[in-house]
């Protein structure tokens, strides 16, 4: 199992701290996706592993510490699955893969639900 950074998400972190971007990772545009695939997280992913049907979530966005940032987002299961990775990305659709996480898969049933938590501190 792991959490990776991806190389993308540096890039996109450090296009809004210069100012090249202005596609901010809020509620607004910040999104959470998961995924059914198998696999390994790695920096330079780019998608989810079999991206799953449902749509994309906002999050809701907060900042528990000076150096760290947390989006928080539940999908719901439109039908029978198991789901074994998750991602932050900056769009509803298509965009950029921020964070990435993959995990033993969870089997849900119609109408299941997981809360995903995710966290981005700056050491």
């Amino acid at each position: 199992m792991a959490t990776i950074y991806t190389s993308v998400g540096e890039t996109v972190v450090c296009d809004l701290v210069d100012g090249t971007s202005a596609v901010h990772l809020d509620a607004t545009n910040a999104k959470v996706g998961w995924g059914t695939g198998a696999g390994t997280a790695a920096k330079a992913d780019t998608i989810l592993f079999t991206e799953a049907s449902e749509a994309r979530v906002a999050p809701t966005v907060d900042q528990p510490t000076a150096d760290k940032i947390r989006w928080i987002a539940t999908l719901t299961a439109g039908a029978a699955k198991t789901i074994t990775n998750a991602g932050l990305f900056d769009a509803a659709t298509g965009g950029n893969l921020i964070v990435k996480g993959d995990f033993t898969g969870i089997v849900l049933a119609l109408g299941d639900k997981i809360e995903f938590t995710i966290t981005l501190e700056q050491t």
